[in-house]
């Protein structure tokens, strides 16, 4: 299989969730980061794609925000079993948890600063980012769609802070867990609407999970990297079996860790 081309930019987990995927299972690839790659965009566009991870061999491409997606797009089996509902919504909680207490020890001097490939993020960005993951999932579970733009969405001036970030946290961990013993009875096949296409609900669900641990695991790293050490650190019940990356951080676009 020759001839494939991925369309990436820094800072996005799914991304390097695609890179990996392919890159584990022996496929090459021409990079493209579409930040950097002049007429990246155009080649987007004659596509007819609309954002990013874009995996394309020829004038054939898929969306890769969805790993089965991905592997029927190559013709390859999944490695592992996906979590039940019931695991990933376990998972979704637990995390929302450990980044409201992640964020509540993050020290006023470390809010501002850049993360690593993004230049339109900064640390106190990360735990609201993580919280608007869970409002997309269930802005799409209850009828609505998960728009790229839930992903942009940055704190207001007031907000950027830790108290102000903690209470959206607080505020959307209240919302899923009054949906979520609905949402585990919910027929996991049930299609939502997202901007990458209809999907099923235990993939939505399972692409919210470990694209929140991944934020979690970066948030994690800055605490560590600026000598805070959580009284709780991440382990296997934010973690377990969940589909993630081997790096914190996208080791192509030369960020630590």
């Amino acid at each position: 299989m020759n001839g494939l081309r991925v369309f990436w930019q820094p800072g996005c987990t799914s991304c390097l969730a695609a890179k990996q995927f392919l890159a584990s299972r022996g496929f090459t690839f021409e990079s493209i980061n579409v930040r950097e790659h002049p007429g990246a965009m155009e080649m987007l566009a004659a596509l007819g794609a609309r954002s990013v991870p874009v995996v394309a061999r020829g004038k054939d491409w898929v969306y890769a925000q969805e790993r089965r997606d991905l592997a029927a797009f190559l013709g390859v089996d999944l490695p592992n079993a996906a979590l039940s509902v019931t695991e990933l919504t376990a998972r979704v909680a637990a995390l929302l948890a450990a980044t409201e207490m992640f964020t509540a020890d993050l020290p006023p001097n470390v809010w501002e600063q850049g993360i690593a490939g993004r230049s339109d993020r900064c640390v106190i960005d990360l735990p609201f980012h993580i919280a608007q993951i869970v409002v997309g999932f269930l802005d799409a579970w209850q009828g609505d769609e998960l728009t790229f733009a839930h992903f942009d969405r940055r704190p207001t001036v007031a907000q950027r802070n830790a108290a102000s970030v903690c209470a959206e946290l607080r505020a959307v961990h209240a919302r899923f867990s009054a949906a979520r013993l609905q949402c585990e009875s919910t027929d996991p096949a049930r299609r939502l609407r997202t901007y990458y296409g209809e999907q099923p609900l235990a993939g939505v669900l399972e692409r919210t999970a470990w694209h929140m641990a991944q934020h979690a695991r970066q948030l994690e790293h800055m605490l560590v990297a600026n000598g805070v050490q959580s009284s709780s650190p991440l382990g296997d019940r934010e973690l377990a079996g969940l589909p993630l990356p081997d790096g914190v951080w996208d080791a192509e676009f030369g960020a630590a860790g």
